[in-house]
This record gives structure tokens, C-alpha cells and sequence, in this order.
């Protein structure tokens, strides 16, 4: 997590308030195939390359005939970072985007969720022709302290209303904090 003393939630956005300042929780990036086998094995390794990260495999929940998925089958892979390395990483992804982020890929909880087409898009990748194209979806937790009540198997608990972190203001902490313009 970014504490509110770390130069990334400081920089640009501040409140007289500490448990106010909205901070990056977490950065899962994630490529769905569909499949097992080989195209599984490659798009682990692209994401293992973008992320300098293990990724770890996603499961089928449900049986799908249509696309001959099985119950536990896996279907795609994640990485999930934390703290400097999400924020690191997020800067490589507004990168890629150009630095412009259309205002409908925030929720109303003030999460931002937006695709790559490529993975050969980041910065010192090459194409592969063994791996071939990947995309990937990348979904950025933002939040404010003390929301980890909701989360929690102990005395689970509600977030104030007045505690959540709405679109709008969620829009203005990237744009500010990592120079992202988000377009209408």
C-alpha cells in the first residue's frame, strides 16, 4: 500500500485530514485465454515480462458448454502488486495509454479499470513471434484508510458513505498524482 507519507500519494494531492488522502491499494493485471495448455503457458510469461512478477492462475467457477469450460478448469492468469511496485507499474501503463484515460473507466467506487491491446505496447518489449499478441485488463484499487473494514472475516464492518471514495474525486488523485488527463 502507498502510505500517506510516500512521494506518490503526497506529491500533488493532499488533505488537512490523513485518513482522507486516497492512496493506490492495488494493481491486478490480468490476461484471460480461455484455455489451458501452451496459449496459458505463454500468456504467464508475458505477464511474468511486463510485471517482473510470478503470475498466478485464474479457475473456471462455473461449467460452460459452449466453450467446453469444466469447474476448476483454468482460464487465464494474474498479477496482483501492492505498495511502490503497483504504483511503478501503473506509471509504465498510463504510459501506454498516452496519458489519457477516458472518465467512464472509473466506477462509483473509485476503482479505474482499463485494457492494453498488446503487451509489445510497454516500454522494452519486443515482439516474440513464439509468444504472439497478448492483451491485458489492468484494475487499479483506490481507496481511502481505514476501508479495509468491509474486507475483513473479523468484525466486518460498513464504510461511511462520507468515506468512500467517489468517481469525481477519484478521477482528480490520478490526474494529479500521476499526470494522467482524463478525457470526457
Amino acid at each position: 500500500m502507498v502510505s500517506a507519507n510516500s512521494p506518490a500519494a503526497v506529491q500533488a494531492y493532499s488533505y488537512p485530514n490523513a485518513m482522507r488522502q486516497p492512496r493506490v491499494e492495488k494493481v491486478v493485471v490480468n490476461i484471460g485465454v480461455g484455455e489451458g495448455g501452451e496459449k496459458l503457458i505463454k500468456a504467464e510469461k508475458v505477464l511474468g515480462m511486463v510485471t517482473g512478477k510470478k503470475p498466478v492462475r485464474t479457475l473456471a467457477k462455473a461449467p460452460n458448454r459452449e466453450w467446453a469450460l469444466r469447474k476448476g478448469g483454468p482460464i487465464g492468469c494474474k498479477v496482483t502488486m501492492r505498495g511502490e511496485d503497483a504504483v511503478a507499474f501503473l506509471k509504465k501503463a498510463f504510459d501506454v495509454r498516452n496519458g489519457k484515460i477516458p472518465w467512464y473507466h472509473f466506477d462509483d467506487e473509485g476503482n479505474l479499470n482499463f485494457g492494453v491491446p498488446d503487451y509489445t505496447d510497454f516500454a522494452g518489449m519486443k515482439y516474440d513471434p513464439d509468444i504472439g499478441i497478448f492483451g491485458m485488463n489492468i484494475t487499479a484499487v483506490i481507496t481511502r484508510p481505514g476501508s479495509r473494514v468491509k474486507q475483513r472475516r473479523l468484525l466486518k464492518g460498513r464504510v461511511g458513505k462520507s468515506h468512500r471514495l467517489p468517481r469525481e474525486e477519484a478521477q482528480s488523485f490520478v490526474a494529479q498524482t500521476f499526470g494522467v488527463e482524463v478525457v470526457e
